[in-house]
């Protein structure tokens, strides 16, 4: 139908615009549910306890990219006052820093592809957390960590193949905690500092790492929604900021999971984009 001609890092890309008939797909498991943290330790902890390294790709190559920066600028650029045209050598230098942002960018863009790729293909239902990335990035200590693991990206390319793979995407409320609630018994801590790493539960002394806690709670919160449907869930909470009044259990549904089994029961909690059109619109 049409076609787009961009130049990027030193290589020309041509992007192609088609009409096709895509096959209906299934997953491969179409009744399995996985909750998927993602995180900057890891990329992404699944709730199946995999755990899904991340590469950091920005940061093996910034002293690479400090040195190719340094040495453009001992070059003679341009200068848009006097209308000096920049040097060779200049023109050189930037095109080889540019071929170092690009090869990074591949880099993140390939692994993450391949990553949707197989949850998608694999799993019927995959249950995600609407992350304040616009937030994260606001934080100076965190911004480059967080935009180097391309969060947004995750959860857009995850809307659309989901769609293409028969799936469907279920995104949590972005005030539910699923880090400091107890994927055994439902009790929810107040506070949970960055650097403890692990979950330790004073009701029930459930021990176990905190982004496969909280990856727990999101695979739970698809049972949920099965059971309420798009009307308000029954044992929902946490719509907002935890109140600090200490630690405090709340209610949960029957069934409740004894000290070592995990993830059995929904724990409270709503969705907001339940359906794949809503999250895909989003």
């Amino acid at each position: 139908m049409s076609a787009t001609v961009r130049r990027d890092g030193g290589r020309w890309h041509v992007s192609f615009t088609t009409e096709v008939e895509r096959v209906e797909r299934m997953p491969a498991q179409p009744d399995s549910v996985v909750g998927v943290d993602v995180g900057i330790k890891h990329l992404a902890v699944l709730s199946t306890g995999l755990l899904v390294p991340n590469p950091s790709h920005l940061a093996a190559a910034r002293s690479r990219m400090r040195t190719l920066s340094r040495a453009m600028s001992r070059k003679t650029g341009p200068d848009n006052r006097t209308g000096r045209r920049p040097s060779k050598r200049w023109e050189r230098a930037r095109a080889r820093l540019a071929r170092a942002h690009a090869q990074v960018a591949n880099l993140r863009r390939d692994g993450l592809h391949k990553l949707t790729t197989r949850l998608t293909a694999e799993h019927g239902t995959i249950v995600v957390e609407d992350l304040n990335v616009t937030g994260m990035l606001a934080n100076r200590r965190l911004a480059r960590h967080v935009a180097d693991a391309g969060f947004g990206e995750i959860r857009r390319q995850l809307a659309y193949k989901t769609v293409w793979n028969g799936g469907r995407l279920l995104v949590a409320d972005r005030w539910y905690p699923s880090s400091k609630t107890c994927s055994a018994c439902g009790a929810v801590r107040t506070k949970l500092a960055l650097s403890e790493r692990e979950y330790q539960c004073q009701m029930c002394g459930l021990l176990i790492d905190r982004d496969r806690n909280a990856a727990l709670n999101l695979a739970a919160l698809a049972a949920e929604f099965d059971t309420a449907g798009s009307g308000p869930v029954a044992a929902r909470g946490a719509d907002r900021k935890t109140r600090a009044c200490g630690q405090v259990a709340l209610k949960r549904e029957p069934g409740t999971t004894p000290v070592g089994q995990t993830g059995t029961v929904p724990p409270q909690g709503r969705t907001t984009d339940h359906a794949l059109t809503k999250a895909h619109s989003r």
